[in-house]
């Protein structure tokens, strides 16, 4: 008989009491092929809501859950310390609060075999709870607008092919033996950050319309803020140490932010508000624009698309300032402010 093969799924979590049970369940039932086994390790960030307790519980039923340690409490050094005591040839992220088609993993290792890339996986789906208030379907729409999202292939639900970053991912063992595993100094944009490490070395990263998810995105709008703000903040880490220049799409809200303040400090110096009232005419106009283009893609309530231009916005300032007191932070001396390492759920 030939030897069983193994498949991994990491995961960081930390404070999850009222998902991990589901979560842990799901993934058991995950299709994997004849011939593989799964085994389920979750990094658990030193939780103190009861996480830990239920997850030592679970591992005692389930011999295929294993839970460890994660001091450092962010994802980088959780899926750093899950893939130390992964034993699979092959590696599938997972994060707690997204659902997961019942063959996920299978596709994950199907794609795999058949592109033979460095890392496959699926889209970023964002889809509200089930009981959701109209605030969180708003944050839904405009996460998943080709407009919002700046023509981003991983929010592009039928797209196959070569991409720059995919949704979570999958990787053969060897990937991580060849480009190393993630930086434990970013809190966001890690793996990014990793795909860049990826495609710079000569890899390839995929993405496949098969591989197929539900994320679930925040439901308040100060939640959604402060998790771009954190986006925004870690990216110039990113680009200082790979010397890459910001894509258009990165760049605009920060290079947005800046002539806005500019504007209105030349107001207060009595300049003229002039400058300033243009600019936000122009960006109130894009912002229309876009809630118009949401509603037409798909039948929203209006109390959703009311909300709308206040997600957009939240999006847009929250990167574009976390972008400039990153850029700041590295100039200056090039390490990242305990602030922004905390979470935003």
């Amino acid at each position: 008989m030939s030897e069983m093969r193994t498949v991994s799924v990491i995961v960081p979590c930390r404070n999850e009491r009222r998902y991990i049970e589901g979560f842990c369940a799901g993934v058991m039932r995950q299709q994997v092929p004849q011939g593989w086994s799964l085994q389920l390790v979750v990094a658990d960030g030193q939780s103190d809501d009861g996480t830990r307790d239920l997850l030592q519980d679970i591992a005692m039923h389930e011999p295929r859950v294993q839970w460890i340690d994660n001091p450092g409490r962010i994802v980088s050094t959780g899926l750093n310390a899950a893939l130390a005591v992964a034993r699979g040839e092959a590696i599938v992220r997972m994060d707690v609060h997204t659902e997961y088609a019942d063959d996920y993993v299978a596709q994950c290792l199907a794609v795999m075999e058949e592109t033979g890339a460095d890392n496959v996986g699926g889209p970023w789906r964002a889809v509200p709870d089930a009981q959701a208030q109209p605030m969180q379907h708003a944050v839904a729409a405009a996460f998943q607008s080709r407009w919002v999202a700046g023509g981003a292939l991983s929010r592009q639900l039928d797209y196959d092919g070569f991409a720059d970053t995919v949704y979570l991912g999958s990787w053969p063992r060897a990937s991580f033996q060849r480009f190393g595993g993630f930086d434990e100094q970013l809190v966001r944009n890690q793996d990014d950050e990793h795909n860049l490490r990826i495609v710079k070395g000569g890899g390839r990263v995929w993405q496949s319309s098969r591989i197929r998810s539900v994320y679930r995105p925040r439901a308040a709008l100060s939640q959604v803020f402060r998790q771009y703000l954190q986006y925004g903040y870690w990216k110039p880490f990113v680009m200082k140490k790979h010397g890459q220049a910001a894509s258009v799409r990165h760049a605009i809200p920060s290079v947005f932010v800046v002539m806005l303040g500019l504007a209105l400090l030349a107001g207060f110096l009595r300049q003229g508000m002039a400058p300033f009232f243009v600019l936000t005419g122009l960006y109130a106009a894009a912002v229309t624009a876009m809630t118009l283009m949401i509603a037409r893609e798909g039948k929203h309530p209006v109390d959703v698309l009311l909300r709308v231009p206040a997600v957009i916005a939240a999006y847009h300032f929250g990167y574009g300032i976390g972008s400039i007191i990153g850029w700041w932070d590295v100039l200056r001396h090039g390490a990242g402010r305990p602030r922004f390492a905390k979470l935003t759920r």
